[in-house]
């Protein structure tokens, strides 16, 4: 291996990576003179937030985005989070890329925020400061048994086979014949769709290599959705639910006892979440019809919601090596609406499984101690996306406003982000003075011997995963481990 190529593994060991003192510093301003009165502006994160609020940002007719990422690759949970099966939800890509190929706007990819370089070192070269790095976490069970093998997070699981290269040592094992996925939103059913369907569907999708030969072997035949609530409360949605009753060689388990009285509510509920219930009571409650009956009996797998059970343990197997079920606490419901909680009747029952997937949120990290974070909630505080107390700091999407909604959702939220930013810059509340920009921080950068990757760098790597997948006739072959991409690039 060359030189060139341990950068982005060995970061933390060389002496160079470490943050210089500020009292050995001198100020930007006196290390850059610039007569430019451009406004200089720098966002976060590249996923949907980051893009959309840089999308805003350019309506101002001089504005300069830069956008920091610390993978070597743009696009956030685009690229990591969207199920392999779903590539029309990717097409945003197209606008995102739109995006950086404007004049004034450049993406710095393999830089990592809070470590490569802080964010009031990042204050002092920018007129403001976006964050909009999404939520890197999950949250935890926060039950005995979380850490046996064969348990892990449904957000690491996605990563896994969507390429996300910090989840490719995870190697989930399938060779049980029953898996559990705790939560009931659209992340549990992408993931129990991926388990559930023939490899031969997935071969022509961006899924990993690796990913797809683990999945070949595969022996697990029934998934299993737990939550919490009722079939009222579930967080999927109505498209997600279609595709799982749809799903080839699958046929669904619903019990018509956790429906009874269910049709006599749906009045009181809003149409999406209305249709929603319909074709959950129709799957559960009616005689299918003669296709659909076909189709089930003929199914060699099974999916299956069950619902009013909260988790207690994830019970160890005789070795104590891996999980072999999950014990369950029955619940019931108390209070109306949006108050609606589950309460545990005092009985439980055990779920035999080998393997547990926990889906129960993402879950956003502190960045770096200048910036106010709220650990409850997962957010940064703040007051329509200026962060409290830290004047020309904001923030944009899950960071902003917790884990919730999908990219349309995150796309509203990042403009209006965008919008109050631009509106300030107007109203003379961020700094007056010429800002350096990314001239100062890639000063510091090359001090500390990070090598940003490129917009240019990315669409490099882009057209050599293209050509990869080619060859199987797949949209791109995903290249995963950084090291790789670093060295492709000469870096």
């Amino acid at each position: 291996m060359t030189s060139r190529c341990w950068r982005w593994w060995g970061r933390s060991a060389w002496p160079w990576t470490r943050p210089l003192s500020t009292g050995s510093t001198p100020s930007f301003r006196h290390q850059f003179s610039t007569q430019e009165k451009t406004p200089q502006i720098c966002v976060v994160g590249s996923g949907p937030a980051g893009f959309y609020t840089a999308q805003h940002l350019l309506k101002h007719p001089q504005a300069h985005v830069d956008i920091y990422e610390k993978q070597p690759v743009p696009f956030g949970l685009v690229r990591f989070g969207v199920a392999p099966d779903h590539p029309e939800v990717k097409n945003v890509i197209n606008t995102f890329t739109q995006t950086a190929h404007s004049g004034r706007c450049a993406f710095w990819g393999n830089v990592e925020v809070g470590r490569d370089v802080t964010v009031p070192e990042l204050r002092e070269a920018y007129h403001a400061v976006v964050l909009s790095y999404g939520a890197e976490d999950h949250r935890a069970l926060e039950i005995p048994g979380e850490e046996l093998p064969g348990v892990c997070s449904a957000r690491a699981f996605v990563g896994w086979y969507n390429g996300l290269p910090e989840n490719q040592e995870l190697k989930p094992d399938l060779s049980c014949d029953t898996a559990v996925i705790l939560g009931q939103g659209n992340v549990a059913l992408d993931v129990a769709r991926i388990l559930l369907t023939p490899p031969e569907h997935l071969e022509k999708t961006d899924i990993t290599k690796a990913a797809l030969g683990v999945l070949r072997q595969s022996q697990v035949k029934t998934v299993w959705l737990v939550g919490r609530r009722g079939p009222l409360q579930v967080a999927f949605t109505i498209k997600e639910l279609r595709e799982m009753i749809q799903l080839p060689g699958t046929r669904p388990i619903l019990d018509p006892v956790d429906f009874l009285g269910l049709q006599d509510r749906l009045k009181e509920v809003p149409r999406p979440r209305k249709r929603l219930m319909e074709l959950l009571l129709r799957t559960a409650m009616e005689k299918p019809g003669r296709e659909e009956a076909a189709h089930w009996a003929s199914a060699s797998r099974a999916w299956g919601l069950r619902f009013f059970r909260s988790p207690q343990q994830v019970l160890p197997s005789p070795d104590g090596r891996g999980a072999a079920g999950v014990r369950l606490a029955v619940t019931r419901l108390e209070g109306v609406g949006e108050a609606t909680r589950a309460v545990p009747t005092g009985v439980m029952e055990d779920l035999p499984c080998g393997l547990v997937l926990s889906s129960i949120g993402y879950k956003s990290r502190p960045i770096d101690p200048s910036v106010p974070f709220d650990s409850k909630l997962g957010v940064i505080p703040n007051v329509e996306g200026r962060v409290t107390d830290v004047p020309g700091l904001y923030c944009s999407g899950w960071v902003k406003r917790g884990p919730t909604g999908v990219i349309a959702t995150t796309m509203t939220d990042s403009f209006l982000t965008g919008q109050t930013l631009l509106q300030d810059l107007k109203a003379g509340l961020l700094p007056s003075g010429p800002r350096p920009g990314s001239a100062a921080i890639q000063a510091l950068l090359s001090s500390r011997g990070v090598q940003p990757v490129s917009f240019s760098d990315w669409e490099k790597l882009d057209a050599e995963e293209v050509a990869r997948g080619q060859s199987t006739g797949k949209p791109r072959e995903k290249l995963v481990d950084p090291q790789e991409m670093l060295c492709l690039l000469g870096h």
